[in-house]
């Protein structure tokens, strides 16, 4: 009797499988990954900056709405332009996103709020008189999602279990990007390279005037607006086996591939990795240029559960055994969930056109005022000039439809298209 009863007891328990798979749906929604990083850097000229940042909100006052910032700027030039930029354009790109969205709308305004963010950033900067510029790669970490936009050739990789060594960013070198070349040239500048007594050409391709070898960067108005802000953004969802990122700047990149980077420091915690790298690229190329590195992992909630840490009293190889063994079972878990699926590609844009990169809208204030879609500032309904106005460039089929833009910002889309000649004169 006592086994029948308890047969009916665990009869009584089980729980029908659609149920299940509906809970684990559920607490996979509710999960988000641990994000943990790390950062390293060695300076000969000053000019690279970095930002961290764990505690934005979506919702102020909402902790569950938080979201993560990771970014490297190299400046040229001076540091100006650097440091300007990692203060004002994180700002600039969330001034650019519609108020009240859901996180999923959120997500989805992420690409256009960044390309707004980084033109507004470059036409402040520009306003100052100042001739400094910088590369961008900004990181935007919210959940499984990662968001990247990018200028100049500092680099954004990911180390995906089940997935290998991708990369997130574009490098905007005028040596090895054709389609920069062309534009750049296209829109009123000249390319070549530096030529010295002779005639003898020396050294990668640049840009005239200026003489800069990025076809992209934030600043550098004594060079041409045909060298634009507009960011190349990608955005990706991890599967829940999660993945490391690594942003650097071109002093490691000139010295180590992406794969060699990302081998370098597989199976080091974030803070380590960050400084395996840079002694990597110390050790194979010495200190030629300033070197940053920012090591981010997103790790699933069940492997961001550490085991204590065992009595320092014990053997060495009672240690070794005990890591063994944890490491192992991290792994088994990572390959377990790595089969859920790989990583999700959810965006991808690198046109330097902004009637490409805005898209189309018809939306006003509630005012009835339009705001300009790069500087936020509210236009009247006379005021506004589409993006689309007379542009070649246009996915729009009506030139009197949004966004909008402001006559300055309108003048230096012109001059970015080379539509017009940079109006910058720099005495």
């Amino acid at each position: 009797m006592m086994a029948s009863g308890e047969g009916r007891r665990r009869r009584d328990n089980l729980v029908p499988l659609a149920a299940l798979i509906s809970r684990e749906m559920k607490n996979e929604k509710m999960e988000k990954p641990t994000v943990r990083y790390g950062s390293a850097a060695q300076s000969k000229k000053g000019e690279d900056y970095f930002l961290i940042k764990t505690d934005s909100q979506r919702v102020s006052g909402n902790p569950s709405s938080a979201f993560s910032v990771f970014a490297v700027f190299d400046g040229h030039n001076g540091n100006a332009a650097a440091i300007y930029t990692k203060e004002n354009l994180l700002n600039y790109v969330l001034g650019a996103i519609p108020r009240g969205l859901g996180r999923e709308e959120w997500i989805q305004a992420l690409p256009r709020a960044l390309v707004a963010g980084f033109v507004k950033t470059d036409k402040e900067f520009q306003s100052r008189g100042e001739t400094s510029g910088t590369t961008v790669t900004f990181v935007i970490v919210d959940g499984w999602t990662v968001t990247v936009a990018s200028v100049g050739d500092s680099r954004c990789i990911l180390d995906a279990q089940g997935s290998g060594v991708s990369t997130l960013t574009v490098d905007h070198r005028l040596e090895e990007n054709v389609e920069e070349r062309e534009r750049v040239t296209a829109s009123g500048g000249e390319v070549g390279r530096l030529s010295i007594v002779g005639g003898v050409e020396i050294g990668p391709l640049r840009c005239w005037p200026g003489g800069l070898c990025l076809s992209r960067s934030i600043g550098d108005m004594d060079v041409g607006e045909f060298i634009v802000p507009v960011p190349y953004v990608k955005q990706v969802k991890l599967s829940n086996a999660g993945g490391r990122l690594i942003i650097a700047s071109d002093g490691i990149w000139d010295a180590l591939s992406s794969e060699m980077v990302a081998k370098s420091c597989r199976g080091l915690p974030a803070e380590l990795a960050a400084r395996q790298v840079v002694k990597e690229a110390l050790r194979t190329r010495g200190l030629k240029d300033d070197t940053t590195c920012i090591v981010v992992d997103v790790i699933p909630p069940e492997i961001a559960i550490q085991p204590s840490t065992p009595p320092k009293k014990q053997n060495k190889l009672k240690a070794l055994l005990f890591r063994k063994k944890s490491h192992d079972a991290a792994n088994r878990l990572a390959k377990k969930l790595s089969a859920v699926g790989i990583v999700e590609e959810l965006f991808e844009e690198g046109s330097a056109m902004l009637a490409e990169r805005l898209g189309n809208d018809e939306s006003t204030t509630q005012s009835g005022l339009f705001t300009c879609a790069v500087c936020q500032i509210d236009l009247g309904s006379r005021e506004g000039i589409s993006v689309h106005a007379g542009s070649i460039f246009s996915t729009s089929s009506k030139p009197w439809q949004g966004p909008f833009l402001c006559a300055d910002c309108r003048d230096k889309k012109d001059a970015m298209e080379g539509k017009r000649p940079s109006g910058v004169k720099v005495a």
